[in-house]
């Protein structure tokens, strides 16, 4: 496996690994909401951050990471490939080079939650609202070292 810089021409692998991401993760999200957040993330969020893919051996990106001023914006692994370690290579490589040390999580995704404290985050505050506004809870995590 190895981790690249993501290109213009990633974007419709990385908003199909996304969407099957979150559907197979955040299971409290409507259905609405993700149709909203799609074209945002494709045609706006993308660009707005340092974003990083995994490869696969043979070349098929299988996750990704994207980075803002310290703040791990998004990470998302194809569910193909979850629980593989992806997503530590990943956050790891984050950590390391993009100089990653943030990151809010909803507060519905445990397992989410689990993986960042495993890796080194605390939970420092929460907020009742999403980025977005909406009744989403999220949790403001950071590497303990801070």
């Amino acid at each position: 496996m190895e981790i690249n810089n993501a290109s213009k021409s990633d974007y419709l692998d990385l908003i199909e690994i996304w969407d099957k991401s979150v559907r197979a993760t955040h299971d409290f999200l409507p259905e609405e909401n993700i149709k909203t957040l799609k074209p945002l993330i494709l045609e706006h969020y993308f660009e707005a951050v340092d974003l990083r893919v995994a490869k696969s051996d043979n070349g098929n990106i299988i996750g990704f990471i994207g980075v803002a001023e310290g703040n791990v914006e998004m990470l998302f692994i194809s569910p193909d490939f979850r629980n593989n370690g992806v997503g530590s290579l990943l956050l790891k490589n984050a950590i390391e080079h993009q100089s990653a040390n943030k990151v809010d999580v909803n507060e519905q995704n445990p397992e989410a939650i689990g993986f960042y404290k495993h890796l080194g985050f605390k939970v420092l505050d929460r907020s009742p609202l999403d980025g977005q506004g909406n009744p989403f809870p999220l949790l403001h995590m950071a590497l303990k070292c801070i």
